[in-house]
């Protein structure tokens, strides 16, 4: 049943950028028209209309010139054109998916709501003492602030003030299932070596060079394979350490993948080295596909996700050595990982896709109204 919404709903993306953010935008904006009728979403990305519903209305620049500019660049421009649609309408709510202390000053200019969705933990962006402290002044200004996991939300209101909402990842389990099951030609993995992959854009927060630095300690000791899917700035420095090390026989980077899930099903291990997270996304897709989980224990999601180790294995943030030794072990006891595995993939209910998906639409509608 559609609610037909006094207010008219923006939901502000001023760059879409193929990583986990965006698969939840993808998800829950095209959950939200199906409940809401007065659904804009705001964005520089006009080429990425394809993955919303055509009942969304885009506002997007007129020219194609800021579709591959910096995050910086598309913020400035979609801020001139969140102005336009404040010019001409009252009634708006703002839903940032992003860019939310530019969102938050706005609509308290404009005195407008806003709902403010943070999609990483505080560690891996407050360092800066100004920008600690400007976030600590303007976060709790928000009407209401969403977070993905319940440690995110205990750091985020301890460090700023602020009482923020935890809901879940949605994860479409059904989908994922569907995806993986598409054929694939992939010799470069075997039944003789130990099979690890890897999905994630090619940034220092991902720290790609512990899980390179992991298996290049490993290249003499047991056979493997390392698969790593993404894209990023960072690309050429993950391919001269490849090269450098004489590994390119043993790791295939393949360019970022809107199926990453085919690759997946078909590995043994899927390891996650980031410095600092949200919820992760992957980490839900690979216990999913039933594939065993090596994850850094950052900050924050997956020592919630994996309940303390429980449900995979915890290594500390950039200790390639704990990492390899972890690698090693799973490798000469894989039996003992099955009831691991077993019991992650059981452990999914939590994120179940209705049900927060439902949390946001009860959310977001008491402010529509």
């Amino acid at each position: 049943m559609i609610n037909k919404s006094k207010k008219r709903l923006i939901i502000f993306m001023p760059s879409i950028e193929g990583g986990g953010v965006e698969k939840n935008l993808f998800i829950i904006t095209n959950y939200l028209i199906l409940r809401l009728k007065n659904i804009h979403l705001l964005t520089a990305n006009s080429q990425d209309k394809k993955f919303f519903n055509k009942k969304i209305n885009l506002l997007t620049p007129n020219s194609h010139f800021w579709s591959d500019k910096g995050r910086l660049l598309k913020t400035i421009i979609c801020m001139y054109l969140l102005l336009k649609e404040r010019l001409k309408d009252k009634n708006l709510v703002i839903f940032s998916f992003q860019a939310n202390i530019y969102t938050i000053i706005f609509c308290k200019i404009f005195g407008l709501k806003v709902i403010s969705r943070s999609n990483s933990a505080p560690s891996g962006w407050s360092k800066n003492f100004l920008k600690k402290k400007l976030f600590k002044i303007i976060l709790p200004l928000a009407d209401e602030v969403i977070v993905n996991s319940f440690q995110f939300k205990k750091d985020l209101d301890k460090s700023f003030g602020t009482n923020s909402k935890c809901i879940y990842n949605p994860l479409d389990k059904r989908r994922i299932l569907s995806l993986s099951k598409q054929n694939i030609n992939l010799k470069f993995y075997n039944n003789k070596t130990l099979n690890l992959i890897n999905v994630g854009r090619f940034t220092d927060q991902k720290d790609h060079l512990t899980l390179l630095k992991a298996v290049k300690n490993l290249s003499k000791k047991i056979p493997l394979r390392l698969i790593i899917i993404g894209r990023g700035n960072k690309k050429n420095s993950i391919i001269n350490f490849i090269k450098s090390n004489q590994l390119g026989k043993i790791i295939k980077i393949i360019s970022f993948n809107k199926n990453p899930f085919k690759y997946i099903k078909k590995s043994d291990i899927f390891i996650l080295t980031s410095t600092f997270e949200g919820l992760p996304n992957v980490l839900l897709e690979a216990m999913c596909l039933k594939k065993f989980i090596i994850s850094s224990d950052c900050p924050t999601g997956p020592r919630e996700i994996l309940k303390n180790g429980k449900l995979g294995s915890l290594f500390e943030v950039g200790n390639d050595e704990m990492l390899s030794h972890k690698i090693e072990y799973f490798y000469k006891n894989k039996k003992k990982f099955t009831h691991k595995i077993n019991k992650a993939y059981l452990s999914l209910d939590r994120f179940d896709y209705n049900y927060n998906l439902e949390k946001y639409f009860n959310l977001i509608n008491k402010y529509c109204e």
